[in-house]
C-alpha cells in the first residue's frame, strides 16, 4: 500500500467512501454550530426572560473570549495535539452543555433573574471552548483531505443556522397562541440539539475514521510527517505507520510563523469577512431594525434569511466558474462588502422591511461564499501537517473577526440610551 522508496502513498484508482465522508462531514459541520445557533435563534425567548441584559449581544460577547483563548492555545500547540481526542472532547462538551441548558430551563420553570442569566452566560462560555476544539480541529483535519470534505463541513455549519431558523419559525407558529409558548419552543429546540450532538459524538468516534478514503488521507499525512493522526489511525483500526515511518520522521514542515507570513492575506481576509458579518448579525438584526408589519416575526425572518443564504453561498463554489480563487480578487470582494454598513444604516432608518430582507440575504450569501473560497484555497500546495496547521491558524483569525465584529456591534447602540 505504501511506496517504500518515496515514503509516500500512491493515489488509489478508486477512493471508496467519498460520498459517505461528504455526508458525515456535513453532519459534523452541522453539529459544530447546532447548539450555539439554537441559543442564537431563540434570542426572542431570552430577550423576554432578560429584558435588561441585552442577551443577543452579551451571550455572544461571553462566548468569544473563551473560543479565541482556547483556540489560540490549541493552534500554537497544534503539532503536538491528538486530533481524535480534541474533536471528540469538543463534540462531547457540546452534548453536555446543551443538555445543561435543557436541565436549567426545566429546573427554573422558565424563570428569569440575574442568577439564571449568569449560568446561561457560563454555558455560553463552555460552548466557546467546545467550538474552539471542533472548528479548528475539524478544519485542520479536513484541510489535507479532498476540498469537497471541507466545503461540506462548512456547508453543514451554515445548515445548522438554516435548520435552527426553520425550527424556530415552526415552533413559534405552533406555540404562539399557547401559554408559555416561547419556553415550550426553547425546550423543544434544546432537546433536538442534545440528541444531534450525541449523534455527532458517535459519528466522529465510530464512523468517520473507518471510511477507506479517510484512512488513506490520514496515512498520507502520517507519511508526510504528521504526528497528530496516530489516534485517528488507531480509531480506523490501523495501529502502526506503514513502511515510510523512517521517512516520515525525517520530514520537515514549515513553522506557524512562516505559514502565517505566507498566508497573511488569507488570514486578514477571513478576519474581515467576520468582522463585518458579526457587526450586523445577530445583534443589529435582533434589536435595531425598528418595528414593521411582521411584528415579532421580523427579527426571526431576518435571521432565517441570513442563515438560508449563508448556506446557499457555501455551495456556490462547487460551480468552478463561480468560485473565486485569485487571491487579489478575493480581497477586493471582501473589502467591497463593507459598503453594507452604510446600506444597513440607511435602510434601518428610512427603508422598508423588503429592502432589509434583501440586504440580509446578500450578507449571508457573500459570507458563505467567501468563507469557502478562502478556507479551501489557502491549503493548496502544502504538505498534510502544514495544511492542518494553516487550517487552525485561519480558524483562529476567523474567531478573532467574530469577536471584533461582536464588539463593534455595540456601536449601533450609540444614542439609544444604553
Amino acid at each position: 500500500m505504501v511506496n517504500g522508496e518515496a515514503g509516500e502513498l500512491p493515489t488509489p484508482t478508486r477512493l471508496e467512501g467519498k460520498y459517505a465522508a461528504i455526508i458525515v462531514c456535513w453532519l459534523l459541520g452541522n453539529g459544530s454550530l447546532f447548539s450555539w445557533n439554537s441559543m442564537l435563534t431563540i434570542e426572542d425567548y431570552y430577550v423576554y426572560l432578560f429584558p435588561k441584559y441585552h442577551p443577543s449581544r452579551v451571550l455572544s460577547l461571553v462566548y468569544q473570549p473563551f473560543a479565541i483563548g482556547t483556540l489560540a492555545i490549541l493552534a500554537y500547540n497544534e503539532a503536538k495535539i491528538n486530533t481524535q481526542r480534541r474533536n471528540l472532547f469538543g463534540y462531547t462538551l457540546f452534548f453536555i452543555t446543551t443538555l445543561l441548558v435543557l436541565i436549567l430551563n426545566l429546573a427554573t420553570s422558565g424563570k428569569g433573574g440575574l442568577e439564571t442569566f449568569i449560568v446561561i452566560c457560563a454555558i455560553s462560555g463552555a460552548f466557546g471552548v467546545a467550538d474552539a476544539h471542533v472548528q479548528g480541529g475539524m478544519v485542520g483535519d479536513l484541510s489535507y483531505m479532498q476540498p469537497e470534505f471541507l466545503q461540506s463541513f462548512l456547508a453543514g455549519s451554515a445548515a445548522s443556522g438554516a435548520l435552527t431558523s426553520a425550527l424556530r419559525l415552526i415552533t413559534k407558529a405552533a406555540f404562539e397562541n399557547s401559554k408559555d409558548g416561547l419556553r415550550k419552543g426553547a425546550i423543544l429546540f434544546f432537546a433536538i440539539s442534545t440528541f444531534f450532538e450525541l449523534l455527532c459524538v458517535l459519528l466522529y468516534a465510530s464512523v468517520f475514521p473507518k471510511l477507506p478514503i479517510v484512512k488513506y488521507y490520514r496515512l498520507k499525512a502520517a507519511s508526510e510527517g504528521s504526528k497528530t493522526v496516530s489516534a485517528d489511525l488507531a480509531a480506523g483500526l490501523i495501529q502502526t505507520l506503514p513502511e515510510g515511518e523512517e521517512y516520515a520522521k525525517e520530514q520537515k514542515r514549515k513553522g506557524i510563523k512562516q505559514l502565517l507570513l505566507e498566508n497573511i492575506d488569507y488570514a486578514l481576509d477571513i478576519f474581515l469577512i467576520y468582522v463585518l458579518t458579526l457587526s450586523i448579525f445577530p445583534g443589529f438584526l435582533s434589536e435595531d431594525t425598528g418595528s414593521h408589519s411582521l411584528g415579532s416575526w421580523y427579527a426571526l425572518v431576518l435571521i432565517a434569511m441570513y442563515n438560508v443564504w449563508d448556506l446557499i453561498g457555501r455551495y456556490i463554489p462547487l460551480l468552478k466558474c463561480l468560485k473565486l480563487e485569485n487571491r487579489k480578487m478575493i480581497t477586493v470582494a471582501i473589502l467591497c462588502r463593507f459598503l453594507l454598513v452604510p446600506a444597513f444604516y440607511f435602510t434601518a432608518k428610512y427603508g422598508d422591511q423588503g429592502w432589509m430582507i434583501m440586504l440580509t440575504s446578500f450578507l449571508g450569501l457573500s459570507n458563505g461564499h467567501l468563507t469557502v473560497c478562502v478556507l479551501t484555497s489557502a491549503p493548496k500546495g502544502y504538505k498534510g501537517p502544514e495544511q492542518n496547521a494553516l487550517g487552525n491558524l485561519l480558524v483562529l483569525f476567523l474567531f478573532g473577526g467574530i469577536f471584533a465584529g461582536l464588539t463593534l456591534d455595540w456601536l449601533w447602540l450609540i444614542g439609544k440610551g444604553w
